[in-house]
């Protein structure tokens, strides 16, 4: 019979033996404790090196762009710019026909209400309109037949002065002089050269001045302008004696919604309103420009000063030219008057401020206030309108851009146009 061997008991556990400082470890298989200072610089985490961060990227606007759309859109404003230009002969009158229309409206109905003939009235007004322009240029007919007159007179005085300024001849007396020199020089020169067989010597002279030929055209001008001015007259009669029919034909063409009638009517009457209250604008600027054109001519001792001024303010209804025409004709009564060049001077510089404030920095401000356009865009249909139809486009271009805004604002897809326009 055979036994199971007995397995020895182990011993119990007993601590370790502990050695001197000067002792060797005990060969044991345990790791010694590690130092404090090796413990710390293990907790200190290893400082990792910065990196810079990555630039952010730039932000963009991802908006399909259809270049078929917008290619059609700029070739039909191209084409409409072209047509605007080539047919001017028959926009301009069509647009200041609306132009008083809108005006004369308001009159219109306050004597149909009282029991005046639509026909009637517009006639009465536009008679009184045209009747008191006629008066106003006769009026002013023998001023400026004596400005004519005294256009030699004060030539010769100009020169004289500048003579006695400059001591005797002028600078400009002695380079036309050098030049009439260098000119025979030349002359002579080419005289005596002996000319090539074969070549025909073409000597090319000068016209000679002929002012015919400019009052001529101007006279051409000036039966166009009045037979436009007609058209205007009859286009504005017509419009005022059919009363709403053009608002009422409009409302039709809007459809028959609520909605779309409702926004043709308020398009309808933010035009009208707008333009009212920019006619209204040109009233006053004309108004406060005469005064301040009075009152420094007054100053500076000029005669008929207050005559001066109401033309200053009927003229300043044609914007530029009518400054032009004041600031020179001033200026050359002044000489007359003073006979000398530096009050000519003082009296066309205080027109030229005048102007130059009141039409191109209170004007597009106040325009701007009233239309809720951006006085930016104000001087750029000035501008552009201008460039367009000339003296016509720069009394147009605001009222025609106020309709333009009035349309984009109430359309939803013209809204950009609208909100660029505006303040």
């Amino acid at each position: 019979m055979t036994t199971a061997p007995i397995t020895p008991t182990p011993p119990p556990d007993t601590p370790p033996p502990i050695a001197d400082a000067g002792s060797p470890l005990p060969a044991t298989g345990t790791a010694p404790d590690p130092e404090p200072e090796a413990l710390i610089s293990a907790a200190t985490p290893t400082a990792a090196p910065t990196l810079a961060p990555p630039p952010a990227a730039p932000l963009t606007l991802h908006m399909p762009v259809d270049v078929r759309n917008l290619s059609l859109a700029l070739l039909a404003l191209f084409a409409t710019v072209a047509l605007l230009h080539w047919a001017s002969a028959v926009f301009i009158p069509i647009m200041l026909s609306l132009l008083l229309t809108t005006a004369l409206r308001p009159a219109v109905d306050i004597l149909h209400r009282w029991h005046i003939p639509r026909w009637l009235g517009a006639g009465a007004l536009l008679i009184a309109m045209v009747s008191g322009l006629a008066s106003a240029a006769w009026s002013l007919s023998d001023g400026a037949a004596q400005l004519v007159d005294s256009l030699p007179v004060a030539a010769t005085k100009v020169r004289d002065n500048l003579k006695a300024r400059a001591g005797g001849s002028s600078p400009l007396d002695t380079m036309q002089k050098a030049a009439t020199q260098l000119e025979q020089a030349a002359n002579e020169s080419s005289a005596t050269a002996a000319p090539r067989r074969g070549v025909q010597r073409v000597i090319v002279e000068r016209q000679p001045f002929n002012i015919r030929d400019y009052l001529w055209s101007g006279t051409v001008g000036l039966m166009s302008a009045l037979g436009q001015l007609m058209v205007v007259v009859f286009l504005t009669f017509f419009a005022l004696a059919s009363g709403n029919l053009l608002r009422d034909k409009l409302l039709r063409i809007a459809g028959t919604s609520l909605e779309r009638r409702k926004v043709t009517t308020h398009v309808l009457d933010d035009i009208t309103r707008q333009i009212q209250h920019y006619l209204l604008l040109q009233v006053f600027t004309s108004v406060l420009v005469g005064v301040a054109t009075g009152l420094a001519y007054w100053a500076l001792g000029l005669q008929n000063a207050a005559v001066w001024g109401v033309a200053a303010g009927v003229l300043n209804l044609a914007p530029y030219i009518g400054s032009a025409l004041v600031t020179g004709a001033s200026a050359l009564v002044a000489f007359l008057q003073f006979g000398t060049l530096d009050m000519a001077l003082a009296v066309g510089g205080a027109s030229l401020v005048i102007h130059t404030i009141v039409g191109n920095l209170l004007t597009p401000w106040l325009t701007s206030r009233a239309s809720s356009m951006s006085p930016v865009a104000v001087f750029v249909s000035v501008l552009a309108w201008g460039w367009l139809w000339g003296l016509w486009g720069l009394l147009l271009g605001i009222p025609v851009m106020m309709a333009v805004k009035a349309v984009c604002d109430r359309v939803e897809d013209l809204k950009p146009v609208g909100e660029l326009l505006g303040q």
